[in-house]
């Protein structure tokens, strides 16, 4: 007679990040908590290159937290959200910052991107397992929200292509942190702690959502 069959996280050991990225987490989450919100979107333009478009993203908590949550609940769901969650966003975020870029009207830009972290939020707190397309949906539409937001300054920046490119790396830099602190789901404790983040991360959603509305 077989034993029982023992339940293991359904997260392949091959899409572990290294744990050297958890203090990169730490610094990331200090950052956000003490970014003043009115710098995300103040509407003054970004002015700069590269570094410019690096650090804008790190001054907005609101960005922060959506863009780690992407991370970390496509590390909850394993592959392949685990890698197509952190390429979709950044993607779809391009075509959302085309279009601010072109003038064109987007209603409720700003509670959109506080419902990003709320909604995302949740879906790591509850342990949501959606099917990729469905998770793939939510974090497309989020990121239209996301680039807009920025596209809409880009035009007055003195290099736009390297403000778009900074921005994009930092985005990326944020996935990987949520996808390095979601590798953590391989242990019980692990997984208590990352829907904990993702409980903190809904918190502050909503706080920002309450803000807007």
């Amino acid at each position: 007679m077989q034993g029982k069959k023992r339940v293991t996280q359904h997260l392949p050991s091959t899409w572990l990040l290294p744990t050297w990225l958890l203090p990169g987490a730490i610094a990331f989450g200090l950052i956000a908590a003490g970014a003043s919100p009115a710098l995300a979107h103040a509407g003054t333009g970004a002015a700069g290159g590269l570094m410019a478009g690096f650090l804008h993203p790190l001054t907005g908590p609101d960005h922060i937290i959506a863009m780690v949550a992407v991370g970390l609940w496509g590390a909850f769901l394993g592959a392949p959200a685990i890698w197509a969650l952190p390429v979709l966003f950044p993607m779809v975020m391009a075509f959302g910052g085309a279009w601010g870029m072109l003038g064109l009207p987007l209603p409720f830009v700003e509670t959109g991107i506080a419902v990003s972290g709320l909604v995302l939020g949740l879906m790591v707190l509850l342990g949501v397992e959606a099917p990729l397309w469905i998770a793939a949906l939510l974090v497309g539409a989020f990121a239209i929200f996301h680039g807009y937001a920025h596209g809409v300054e880009l035009p007055e920046a003195a290099e736009p292509l390297a403000y778009s490119l900074g921005f994009v790396v930092a985005t990326g830099l944020l996935h990987l942190i949520g996808i390095g602190f979601g590798s953590l789901t391989k242990w019980k404790a692990g997984r208590i702690a990352v829907r904990t983040g993702g409980g903190l991360i809904a918190i502050t959603g909503l706080a920002y959502l309450t803000g807007v509305l």
